[in-house]
């Protein structure tokens, strides 16, 4: 279990609290608005109100105890990054930071951000491959170039075994589960039939997933 710190309880970090504390870690929520920690407290049971970009707040919540601080501050940048530099001054050990522009993502990186997400962003560019790429259902991004795919069987698989087609050599294409019918099958063995009514979950660069569903 982890100790999480979330400063700001808009859609985002509420979001974000709810996540967290479903995977089971401990998390404390702070927000200038009492009005926004009202609507989250069905979610989360430990809330503080106060200013964020005050020293002697940020103090009195014992930063540098948490393993992870995320500022979900949105619509005022400057307090995002205020906020930002006080954790990152007060011995805040990773802390996660939310931009809405690539200006924003560099000042937060160059003033403490560990970590900068794209909230908006990411979940556009999410939908756009689920919805939008041939044969493609759902991904999640690890970097730039790789990329964990749930993909149709591509038609000349169907019905020959993984090491018949010898996928990660040739396709550069590691098969890390299969789905059917909402059931997954994870690491199928090497002499596993492809069929039709299935779906594949894969790890790849991009350019590999291309090649095999166009």
């Amino acid at each position: 279990m982890k100790s999480v710190l979330i400063i700001g309880l808009g859609r985002f970090g509420r979001h974000m609290a709810k996540k967290f504390i479903e995977e089971g870690n401990s998390v404390l929520a702070v927000d200038i608005s009492e009005v926004r920690a009202d609507n989250a407290v069905n979610i989360i049971n430990n809330i503080e109100i106060g200013d964020s970009t005050s020293e002697d707040f940020i103090k009195s919540l014992g930063v540098n105890s948490f393993d992870i601080c995320v500022v979900a501050i949105g619509g005022n940048f400057q307090a995002a990054l205020e906020t930002t530099v006080l954790l990152k001054d007060l011995g805040a050990p990773f802390i996660i930071a939310r931009a809405c522009r690539t200006v924003h993502k560099k000042l937060l990186l160059r003033n403490g951000a560990d970590y900068v997400v794209y909230a908006e962003k990411e979940t556009a560019e999410r939908l756009a491959v689920k919805y939008g790429a041939k044969n493609i259902f759902d991904y999640i991004e690890l970097t730039d170039d790789v990329a964990i795919y749930e993909i149709a069987v591509p038609n000349h698989w169907i019905g020959k075994t993984i090491i018949q087609l010898d996928i990660r050599k040739k396709h550069n294409v590691s098969i890390l589960a299969t789905k059917q019918d909402g059931v997954i099958f994870p690491m199928p063995s090497p002499e596993h039939f492809f069929e039709k009514d299935e779906t594949l979950i894969v790890l790849a660069e991009n350019k590999s997933i291309r090649a095999i569903t166009k």
